[in-house]
């Protein structure tokens, strides 16, 4: 992963200052480690592994840049291109670091499978829904998609918040599988649809969106959002509805609207300005600023930041405390703290949602989605 520079305000953040050099001898145990793996790593992962390994062995990229066409060597030549001067022995630690992240999620999950105690929810696709020492887990589960939400997605989501309100679990959790959080809403969503379909398009998303905000405003347990890494519109917006928010020290946090023609969601326009003030909700909603985990921490939007390479351990022996506490005190203090605020969200999700639908149908958003795919394309 490429270092970013951040600057990191006067609080308490539960980071590490100090990082200690990889030897070579834990570089090469790194290589073997990768090829026991069993689950694929998906594409981003295995050219951010490229990269690495090729920046840690022969220094900055130096070979002539492919041709256009030459998507595969083009790829691995962008990756490992942008790791710019990174020294080879940051590369070989970050190539380990990454690999370690990735044996550790695939041990973690072998012993999740092979647990009794837990107990996965049938009939999703998109998401995986476990229970486990009273938590309900809703793990967007679409990594090759970096976890963007298409329409099956939104319902099995509100199917899963829908069954955990009412299961024995205390607390519930929402987080994702493998590398992002979420990249937000599918923009594949708006692709291939005929000019007179349009109208039912706008109609039927501005429906579904207020009720998946919906679902979120009236949740009656704690809920929680554990950010495991990058986290891009919906999946930003809602985190205020969210009861804590705990996020891994490489996630992010971007609302890019104005970017693609269209406005603010899910309650951010009413929220967001409560939680960090005015100027820096103008920011993040109006002028698309993409926040580092420090910043949405220091803002108020993100509870407390954990080193990504202790982030589950620590954050899910927490989260086990929690659900140790008693459930009925926790769902009454959680109405007492929401029951305020919750006709106003009610809303402001529909007021949001009718504004959304009319810049569904505008010009403007048609033409930035359209030039988005186009650059995307030319990636």
């Amino acid at each position: 992963r490429q270092a970013q520079a951040a600057y990191i305000p006067a609080i308490h953040l539960h980071m590490t200052a100090v990082t200690m050099q990889v030897s070579q001898k834990d570089f090469e145990k790194a290589q073997e480690q990768l090829k026991l793996l069993k689950k694929d790593p998906g594409n981003e992962t295995k050219l951010k592994l490229y990269a690495l390994f090729k920046q840690a062995t022969e220094g900055p990229c130096s070979s002539p840049k492919p041709g256009m066409l030459d998507f595969v060597k083009k790829a691995k030549w962008d990756a490992w291109n942008s790791l710019g001067n990174l020294s080879q022995d940051n590369a070989r630690q970050k190539y380990t670091e990454l690999v370690s992240s990735l044996v550790s999620a695939e041990s973690t999950g072998h012993k999740e499978d092979a647990s009794p105690e837990e107990s996965r929810h049938d009939g999703y696709e998109t998401i995986l829904v476990t229970t486990k020492n009273n938590i309900t887990k809703i793990m967007f589960n679409r990594p090759n998609k970096k976890n963007a939400i298409n329409h099956k997605m939104y319902r099995e989501i509100m199917k899963a918040l829908e069954e955990a309100g009412k299961d024995d679990s205390t607390i519930a959790v929402i987080t994702g599988n493998g590398d992002y959080y979420s990249s937000g809403n599918d923009l594949t969503n708006f692709t291939n649809i005929q000019p007179s379909e349009m109208e039912k398009m706008a109609e039927d998303g501005a429906v579904l969106l207020k009720e998946f905000v919906g679902h979120f405003i009236d949740f009656p347990k704690p809920l929680i959002a554990v950010v495991n890494g990058p986290a891009v519109g919906i999946c930003v917006t809602v985190l205020g509805l969210c009861d804590i928010v705990y996020a891994s020290d490489r996630a992010t946090f971007h609302s890019p609207f104005s970017q693609l023609g269209q406005s603010p969601e899910g309650c951010s326009s009413y929220l967001f300005p409560k939680i960090m003030g005015l100027a820096k909700a103008n920011e993040m909603l109006l002028f698309n600023k993409k926040l580092t985990a420090a910043e949405a921490c220091a803002q108020g939007l993100v509870t407390e930041v954990f080193p990504d390479r202790t982030f589950q351990k620590e954050v899910w022996a927490r989260l086990e405390a929690y659900a140790s506490l008693p459930k009925n005190s926790l769902v009454v203090s959680k109405q007492l703290l929401r029951s305020i605020d919750k006709e106003k969200l009610h809303a402001v999700n529909s007021k949001e949602c009718e504004v959304l639908k009319e810049r569904w149908l505008s010009d403007e958003c048609i033409n930035a989605i359209v030039s988005f795919f186009q650059k995307k394309s030319k990636l």
